[in-house]
């Protein structure tokens, strides 16, 4: 949980933190429909090469996106290799096949290799690491273990050219999508989103959509996201004093340790929500009213310079699409 980023917000002073937070929210949005847009891997390569020197002009750490990136590690592995596994091409782009097979003494030679990780993870200070080798381990035995009985199928692992590049594509698109949606929690405060997003969705107010309800609950949820995160952490440290350790342990252990973790973050969050209503009704707050800003929010000559290079990165792609 330590390595949970989102919605945590960085004081600066670059340039993005001086833009309207409406301009910010819109260019999020233009952003992400623009790498939905770019159609091949040397687009999206460019693409990437363009967010990482935006975002080395904010100033802000990379290192940050990179740690946000730890939770969806697995999920980053997993669809690469359904990249590689279920994307098909020609002879002619086949780059490698590997020969495999699956049988009885295969699999029980696997179920030793589990049982190994699991009773020698919880002294192995990179457990992600290990479980990679784990994987790559299993791997290994199907292409080079060759039984002659108790053999149930022979198959072939071809890698293309296509699934190569389709893996690297959707890699690097999730990789942008985060970037951009944390850069935006980086460097805007609380206060500010909940204004641009109440801003942006204000012609909603036309069919009665309550745009200060919804953008509120918006703002509320990311602001909350990295405090029950510390929350938790505390919680964690609390247990792993009283002997309670949430690393290791059978399944029912494991369910014993899911319920320490949760009645206390349910109990914690109940009562910070009770506590934020207490404090925005004393301070006026009431729901469907209209709400006074002490700050007004104005576009500024920085916030249409921005919305210019981002549409000019619109018309580059939608011309490439059609003429490259």
């Amino acid at each position: 949980m330590n390595s949970i980023t989102f919605g945590q917000y960085i004081p600066g002073n670059s340039w993005i933190y001086r833009l309207d937070p409406r301009m910010k929210i819109i260019l999020m949005v233009l952003m992400i429909v623009l790498i939905f847009l770019i159609p091949n891997l040397m687009g999206m390569v460019i693409a990437l090469g363009v967010f990482f020197l935006i975002f080395l002009s904010t100033r802000i750490s990379v290192f940050r996106v990179i740690k946000g990136l730890r939770p969806i590690l697995f999920l980053l592995i997993f669809t690469i290799f359904l990249q590689l596994i279920y994307t098909t091409g020609t002879a002619e782009t086949l780059l490698y096949s590997f020969p495999m097979q699956i049988g009885l003494f295969h699999t029980l030679i696997i179920v030793g290799m589990v049982l190994f990780y699991l009773f020698t993870k919880k002294y192995i200070p990179l457990r992600f690491l290990y479980f990679l080798v784990l994987i790559a381990g299993v791997f290994v035995l199907l292409w080079f273990a060759r039984f002659d009985r108790f053999i149930w199928n022979d198959f072939t692992f071809d890698v293309y050219r296509e699934g190569l590049n389709k893996a690297a594509f959707v890699f690097i698109r999730i990789v942008i999508m985060l970037g951009i949606t944390s850069l935006l929690t980086f460097s805007t405060m609380f206060m500010d989103i909940n204004n641009g997003i109440e801003a942006v969705l204000s012609p909603l107010k036309i069919i009665k959509i309550p745009v200060g309800v919804f953008s509120m609950m918006i703002a509320l949820t990311l602001r909350f996201i990295p405090t029950l995160l510390d929350e938790s952490k505390k919680i964690m440290n609390a247990q792993a004093s009283r002997g309670l350790d949430f690393q290791e342990g059978n399944i029912k252990e494991k369910i014993n340790q899911m319920i320490a973790l949760l009645i206390p973050m349910l109990v914690i969050s109940f009562k910070k929500a009770d506590d934020l209503s207490d404090a925005m009704e004393a301070r006026g707050y009431i729901i469907g009213e209209k709400r006074t800003k002490l700050d007004e929010l104005k576009l500024k000559w920085r916030d249409y310079v921005c919305l210019v290079v981002m549409l000019g990165f619109f018309g580059l792609v939608i011309w490439s699409r059609f003429y490259v």
